[in-house]
């Protein structure tokens, strides 16, 4: 795509996608990044006038998924410690909050976070919101890896700031194999302070993993990620990872995602959950 051919793209994509929102995908940015791939051809762009629905049908040659999986091969922004060391990654400050943050299952029941790893080891993931279609990548790849852990006797949780019903519908859509809990209060966020910010959503890494989500058959839930709060608190704040347990304060692991869908190796994962001592 020759540098005029990609103005007038972009010029089309602005004009036709009236709204810009934390849940919105700057295709325009991404596209931009990837013109080093001269021979992409873009063919058959569809974009409807609402924010709930985005239709699509390009074809990429297979150097996007080499700049897909270079990108997802950066440096890891995860802490480790030994196993069994007592509150090692995070703070006392951090598990006292944790210790009074409720989160809820899909029945309605209120739990504190901490008894979810209280008497058991825990793979805890943190998803941006329950509409995001990184976030269902990251219940799947790890739910792939779920007999592993079911061997090392941990358990596989995933977190969503958000409403019990929508919970309820992320299970429903993803068929998840873990728990899935809900933190309308967002306080678990805050407390394991991950990164929040549009400049942390909206970059060339978050896009190219969108196309290749897209690509992959994924979507995004539009509904869900136009309720209000997830549009207004939920999705500019990213996730995490962590793995926990037994004991309240024993958090041995922890990777906060630094932009949208930024996944650590399940190596990485299993490596800190799973590892026999």
């Amino acid at each position: 795509m020759n540098n005029n051919n990609l103005l007038r793209y972009q010029s089309l994509v602005h004009s036709r996608i009236p709204c810009f929102t934390p849940m919105a995908i700057s295709l325009s940015a991404t596209i931009a990044v990837s013109t080093s791939v001269r021979q992409n051809q873009l063919h058959n762009l569809n974009f409807t006038k609402t924010p709930f629905s985005f239709n699509y049908n390009f074809s990429l040659t297979s150097n996007f998924s080499a700049i897909y999986a270079s990108h997802r091969s950066s440096s890891s922004s995860a802490i480790f410690s030994s196993t069994g060391t007592e509150n090692p990654v995070v703070s006392e400050d951090t598990i006292n909050v944790l210790d009074d943050v409720q989160v809820f299952d899909l029945k309605g029941q209120g739990i504190p976070i901490s008894d979810l790893w209280k008497d058991r080891k825990a793979v805890v993931a943190f998803a941006r919101h329950f509409g995001c279609v990184l976030c269902r990548i990251r219940a799947d790849y790890l739910a792939a890896e779920k007999d592993k852990m079911d061997a090392a006797g941990v358990a596989l949780v995933l977190i969503g700031p958000g409403t019990v019903d929508q919970a309820r519908k992320f299970y429903e859509q993803t068929n998840f194999k873990g728990e899935v809990y809900a933190d309308p209060s967002y306080r678990s966020y805050e407390a394991l302070r991950f990164v929040s910010g549009i400049t942390t959503t909206f970059t060339p890494g978050a896009g190219l993993k969108i196309i290749q989500a897209y690509m992959d058959g994924y979507r995004q839930d539009w509904e869900l990620s136009f309720e209000k709060d997830t549009r207004t608190r939920g999705g500019w704040r990213q996730g995490g990872i962590i793995v926990a347990g037994p004991g309240k304060n024993n958090i041995t692991y922890i990777h906060k995602d630094k932009e949208a869908g930024d996944d650590p190796d399940i190596r990485e994962i299993l490596s800190a959950c799973c590892a026999q001592g």
